[in-house]
This record gives C-alpha cells, structure tokens and sequence, in this order.
C-alpha cells in the first residue's frame, strides 16, 4: 500500500513504524457506550524485558461478525497498569485508539517499570472494563535470577478441549512460550469434537475470524491472563507445511502465496502480544527477535517456515532422495542462521534456549538398514542441521537447550554436534512438547515400541503420546523439564499430573532422567 498515506491510528509517530499497513482514512476517534461486552477475546501480554512488555486487547463485541461487531467505529481505549490487582497503586496510565484497520487491536509498549517483578494491568472502554491481567518484567542485565516456564504448542480446536491451558493457569510460572500452531486453518468439521466456524481460511477477514474464535476459549484465556507469552509461529497460521512462498500443495502462484501470508501475519500480529513490526509489507513480517532473562539465559525466538527451502523428496515422511543432501537447502534463510549463529558466540547468558518449531534431532521411521524420515522437521534439512548444531558445539556446547512443538507428541533428545556421524559427542539437549489438543486423545506407547524406536535412534531418551505441556525450572547448575500430561481431551475436565521429568547440567553433556 502506498507508504505515502498511513493511518494515523493513536499516535502517528508510534505507528510510523507499521511501514506497510492502512490506507488513509482520518475519521474522528469515538467513546462509545457498549451494549455488549468488547473484551470477549481476553487479555494478553508479552515481550517482557527489565522496563516494561507489551500489553494486548482487541475490542470485539460481536466477535463472529466481519469486524467483531465494532461496525468500524475507531474507539478509545484506556488501559491502568497497578502494583496490586485491586488498583490501589496505579504506576502507569494511558490512552490508544483502536482503529478498524488493524481489526480493532491495541499493542500497548510499556516502559520505565521496576525490573524483576509482577504488575497488573486492564482496559477500559465504553464504560466496560476488561479483565485483569498479570505481568511480570524480566531481571535487570547481569542479575542471575531463576526462571520457570511452561511451553507447548499445537492447539486444534476441532480435536479437543484446551484443557491442558486451565492447567498452565495455575501453575507458578514466570512466562509462558508458544511454538506455534495457534489455530488450525481447515474447514469445519461437522464430526469433530467442537467445529471451526466457515471453510479453509484465505483472505484477511477469515484469519481474523478464526483467531477469535480461538481467542474465545475461556482457558486460553486464563492462561495468557496468568503470565506474559513469548510466541512464534508454526505452519498452521498460514497454510499447513507451507515452506517460504511454496503453499501445501503447490497450486498456488507466488503471488497468491504471497497475498496469502501477507493476510496471515497481519492477523497473527494483531491478536498476539508481540511488539509493532518494521517491515516493508505484512508477507514479511520478521518475527525472530530474542528475549533475555537477566545474565541466566536468552531465548531465541526462531521462524522455520518463512525462509525455508522447500520440503525435498516429496515432503511428509519418506525414504531420502538426491535432493535431500543439496548442501544448498536451508531451513533458516542465510540472514537468519548468521544471526543466531553470531548471537550464541556473542551472547554471556548462562542458557542459551532456542524456541523452534520442529524436531532438530533426526527419526528413522523404517526399521532395519533402511531410512525413512520426516522431510518437514530438521531431518529433511541434514546438512543445515549438522552445520547449525557444529556452530552449538563450538560457540555454545551444553549450555543450548532447544524448546520444539509441531509433532503432538512428546520427545527428549540428546543433541550431537554431528548426525550424520554417530560417534560424535553430546553437546546440547531437545525437549519436544507434544500438543495442547492436536490429534485427539492419544494412546499409551508400550515399552516395546520404545525400544524399536531407540534401536534406530540412540539419541532418543523418551517418548509418548497424550496431551499436554512442558513445565521448566532453570538456574544457574541445571535445568529441569517436567512432561505434565492430561489423560484426555475429547471432553473436559481432565486432571493434569507429571509423567516424566529430566535435568540438564550446565556444561555437562548428557540427559538425566529425575523421576
């Protein structure tokens, strides 16, 4: 869109960084009175660091409708952020507009908080307030203070309940990180658990209205009200097993892949805590940015499908091809292997924790001699792999942890600097998250199949396949990954309990089991 014309949304030089959004429409900004609730989508924040964070809402009355019932009436919107949840000490205030171009979001960038603390926060709009979220900054530069988080991903609505999410609300939790697969984009599905509103998404308005009605589920609700959340995305935001501007299936253009993501990431930005992008269009919207936790660790926020070559050998999980070893191939895009390669020689924090979408150890599927792997994971990128995990080794080497979701299933790994030759040495570790609801139920994994599994793949500590989410506690000697499952999620009401814990020791190579 022409540059030239930008909407002044609420604060023109804050929204001169949307180098890529709106037309110019300048309509006066309105207070009105709602007749219904506009906070149906909840509350989040995100981004945490020593001063401030971000903190989101989208007005949504009538959350189904084209523009969520806001019949494009741009509004004002007041949020309060308080030492205490009853508000008796309110540290910061101010104002924002949220304007129809931007699907009626806010991303409010707070600034000059105390490091190292909670806070909370809330909106006000047409004489309703929003409910009442808690943040938390991140420890000052330098301050070696301990971490706990929880991480998942993976979250079909049409396969279960986000039962797992009423759980992580409670837990005791300094932030929370999600690895992508926020929605699924298919068409609904009269014979699932709980059916997705229209048909396969495409244009901007079907994103949106699919984000809301994710964002309608009281336990993802709870969930981001308990904690701020570091969030990428995965493939499912916009289009399954999409790789750059290659789409699922290959049937659409360049161009419409293009307008396709461009849709997408709009509406992934506006409904997540994320902060506001620079970039010359939404189709390349750069998300990897890191988030620091004082001098103990730095999370890597990754994006595996935006700069990605496409799947080789016919994608899904097959026997090796040609094409699969072409040095050439990558998962990350040059621009960005440097700068995480580059940042884990730079950085000085105690754990270096990369935030990936798929499973970077290798799995042989086929018994024997034979190969067959997953073409979408890092084990269809080998070369990129083993060069992405020799720069570990050197620059970082047991003190990397790799956070991974998309396989709804869980995994913990031991990371080698070099796959291809086995006999190289442990130098990091991988816990893979199985999914929030993805793939349904699950069923138990007997010992056998275990061992056949690790026949083929030394590497692989554990696996199994419920739901459910991964609740780590960091310091300065270990790190420690509890696997919290849930039994079932095709009803509600499932209890949540430990099935399997693990600890790292910083500089140490190797996995332990603790349970």
């Amino acid at each position: 869109m022409d540059m030239d014309r930008r909407l002044f949304v609420s604060d023109l030089a804050r929204y001169a960084a949307l180098c890529a959004v709106v037309p110019n429409v300048w309509r006066v900004t309105s207070r009105p009175r709602f007749a219904d609730n506009p906070f149906t989508l909840g509350v989040a924040s995100g981004d945490p660091t020593p001063t401030g964070g971000v903190l989101w809402t989208r007005l949504a009355p009538r959350p189904f409708e084209p523009d969520g019932g806001m019949d494009g009436l741009r509004t004002t919107i007041d949020w309060e952020l308080a030492d205490d949840e009853g508000f008796a000490k309110i540290v910061k205030t101010g104002r924002a507009t949220a304007a129809p171009e931007l699907s009626f979001s806010v991303h409010i960038e707070v600034d000059g908080l105390q490091p190292d603390r909670w806070y909370f926060y809330r909106f006000m709009a047409g004489g309703v307030t929003s409910p009442i979220g808690r943040f938390r900054t991140t420890p000052a530069e330098g301050r070696v203070s301990p971490l706990a988080f929880a991480f998942m991903s993976c979250q079909h609505w049409e396969q279960g309940y986000f039962t797992a999410l009423d759980h992580v609300a409670r837990e005791e939790i300094d932030v929370a990180v999600h690895l992508g697969d926020y929605f699924y984009e298919y068409a609904g599905n009269s014979k699932a658990v709980r059916m997705h509103h229209g048909l396969e998404i495409r244009t901007l308005d079907d994103y949106r209205r699919r984000y809301a009605q994710y964002k309608s589920d009281p336990a993802l609700q709870a969930a981001h009200v308990r904690c701020p959340w570091l969030v990428t995305w995965d493939d499912h935001e916009v289009d399954n097993n999409y790789a750059g501007l290659m789409g699922e299936n290959g049937m659409e253009s360049t161009e419409q892949m293009r307008a396709r993501r461009a849709a997408a990431y709009q509406a992934w930005w506006e409904h997540q805590p994320v902060r506001v992008p620079r970039v010359s269009s939404w189709s390349d919207l750069t998300i990897t940015r890191t988030i620091t936790w004082g001098a103990l660790a730095r999370f890597w926020m990754l994006d595996t499908r935006q700069y990605r070559d496409d799947q080789a050998c016919g994608d899904g999980t097959q026997a090796p091809c040609a094409e699969w070893r072409d040095p050439q191939r990558g998962m990350l895009g040059t621009t960005q292997e440097r700068w995480l390669v580059d940042g884990l020689g730079a950085s000085r924090a105690r754990w270096q924790v990369l935030a990936n979408q798929v499973m970077m150890a290798p799995y042989d599927a086929a018994p024997g001699d034979e190969v067959r792997t997953s073409m979408d994971q890092w084990s269809g990128y080998p070369v990129a792999r083993d060069r992405l995990l020799g720069q570990i080794a050197t620059r970082a080497p047991n003190r990397t942890v790799v956070l991974t979701g998309d396989i709804h299933t869980n995994w913990v790994n031991e990371l080698r600097s070099d796959f291809s030759r086995p006999d190289r040495p442990v130098i990091g570790a991988e816990f893979v998250s199985t999914s929030l609801s993805s793939g349904g139920d699950g069923a138990e994994v007997s010992p056998q199949r275990l061992a056949t599994m690790q026949g083929d793949n030394p590497h692989l500590r554990w696996f199994q396949n419920r739901r459910g989410y991964v609740r780590c506690r960091v310091d300065e000697q270990a790190w420690t990954a509890e696997y919290r499952s849930v039994p079932y999620v095709t009803r509600p009401g499932a209890p949540v309990s430990t099935v399997s814990a693990w600890r790292v020791e910083h500089g140490r190579a190797g996995i332990a089991r603790t349970d």
